[in-house]
């Protein structure tokens, strides 16, 4: 199989004659293999899983989607992590990329609450004139 990473604005990772690919989706781990239908799989925050001929490939992903079609298996995610230690890349996802969700997820209750509190006093507003 030919496996593609993409990231926004450039491919992290573009590797040929891969022989299985495993990632880890919200319902759980999933394997790809050459011969397998074609499929689509929204990603969690995890570790994708390569072989290749070089030999067995980590990388930490961030959320995204993986596509197979054919012999082609792409994997498009917001940012993603290569190395060769599987407990340093674990502690990544759960660092890096959890962490930053759960300051995304406050920043959107903030602004959230800043544009409630713009409408009601918008509404104040109309009231008085």
């Amino acid at each position: 199989m030919n496996l593609a990473v993409l990231v926004p604005f450039r491919i992290f990772a573009q590797v040929a004659d891969v022989a299985r690919v495993v990632v880890e989706t919200r319902q759980g781990s999933y394997g790809l293999l050459p011969h397998r239908l074609d499929c689509v799989a929204a990603l969690g925050p995890g570790i994708l899983t390569y072989a290749s001929p070089a030999g067995i490939v980590y990388v930490a992903l961030d959320e995204g989607v993986v596509v197979k079609s054919g012999q082609d298996v792409r994997v498009s995610v917001r940012r993603a992590i290569g190395g060769t230690d599987l407990g340093q890349l674990r502690a990544a996802v759960l660092h890096d990329f959890l962490e930053r969700d759960t300051r995304e997820q406050n920043t959107r209750a903030v602004l959230a609450k800043l544009d409630g509190a713009l409408i009601e006093q918008m509404v104040e507003f109309q009231r008085d004139r």
